[in-house]
């Protein structure tokens, strides 16, 4: 339920006010914040499977899209008491990163004009034993080539996903390219993890060299599409599954099955505010993420192809 005059949201038994919640957030598309709260709100069963335990960088636009951004790992006092938080540590300390269990606490993070959710890919209780891999296909450019070379990649990747026996799901990022989430078992540290990532990279990149690099360096990369693991360290970060990207016509991050792979209108900003929802409705990735499994066979089996 909202209330007109302070369009305050009724979510888990709380009620969360919503302020400001005629500001325009995106101005091409006249999306408000009431706008996005109601989108969150709707998107949340589906969201919060993604989001619960898991330490979180909020991207937030407290002056919309067109403003200036913030990127923010600490939580701040200000936030009510019922809100989760985790302490974590850090090179030169600790810091305090919000967890998001609940509806209450999605439309509290809209409030704050937090557009983007990020999250790390382990949960409180095991933080340095990751239970995610991303894999994040990144095109040199923007053009329909470029994604014929993210959709190419994907399927490479898939298909060596397959022969090493993990399961693999793919997201739209709603930014220039796609994701490919391995679930985990969660017995091997964030080293392990990447270091696996990378030789999989590695891999792929050497059956394709032509097309496909791992170099960090963007001059090394050429027109190559550049396949980058690096979420997959401690502390770091990946777009949670739909959330909402700071780009005109508010484009979400969006699960998609394999088969949607070959659609000719797919592309990393296919779904938006607008219709992310019939989309989840769908259960793209079923029950994948339930299948996790644990790197050391996939490893020897790596090695064997390599």
């Amino acid at each position: 339920m909202k209330d007109r005059r302070t369009h305050r949201v009724r979510a888990g038994g709380r009620t969360v006010p919503i302020q400001r919640p005629d500001k325009v957030l995106f101005p091409d598309d006249g999306i408000t914040k009431a706008s996005l709260a109601d989108y969150y709100r709707a998107i949340a069963p589906h969201m919060l499977p993604h989001l619960r335990g898991r330490p979180l960088m909020l991207e937030r636009h407290p002056d919309g899209i067109d403003g200036p951004r913030f990127m923010q790992k600490n939580t701040p006092d200000s936030y009510p008491d019922w809100v989760r938080r985790v302490e974590v540590d850090k090179a030169d300390g600790t810091v305090c990163h919000t967890v998001c269990d609940n509806t209450a606490t999605l439309m509290h993070l809209v409030d704050q004009a937090c557009l983007t959710l990020h999250r790390w890919q382990s949960r409180v209780g095991s933080l340095d034993r990751p239970d995610r891999l991303v894999f994040d296909l990144d095109p040199s450019g923007s053009s329909a080539d470029d994604f014929g070379t993210v959709r190419r990649a994907a399927r490479q990747l898939g298909e060596l996903l397959d022969d090493l026996r993990l399961a693999s799901v793919l997201m739209t990022t709603g930014s220039r390219g796609l994701h490919v989430i391995v679930p985990l078992a969660g017995e091997s540290d964030f080293d392990t993890a990447r270091s696996f990532a990378q030789e999989v990279a590695d891999t792929l990149a050497e059956r394709d060299p032509d097309r496909l690099t791992t170099a960090a360096r963007k001059q090394a990369r050429g027109d190559r599409l550049y396949l980058d693991v690096q979420r997959n360290g401690y502390a770091q970060t990946a777009v949670v599954p739909y959330s909402v990207r700071a780009r005109p016509g508010a484009p979400v991050a969006t699960p998609i099955s394999w088969d949607q792979l070959d659609d000719p209108g797919l592309g990393p900003r296919r779904w938006t505010v607008a219709d992310a929802l019939d989309q989840a409705r769908t259960r793209p990735w079923g029950d994948t993420l339930g299948g996790r499994r644990a790197l050391g066979p996939a490893g020897r089996r790596l090695a064997a192809l390599r």
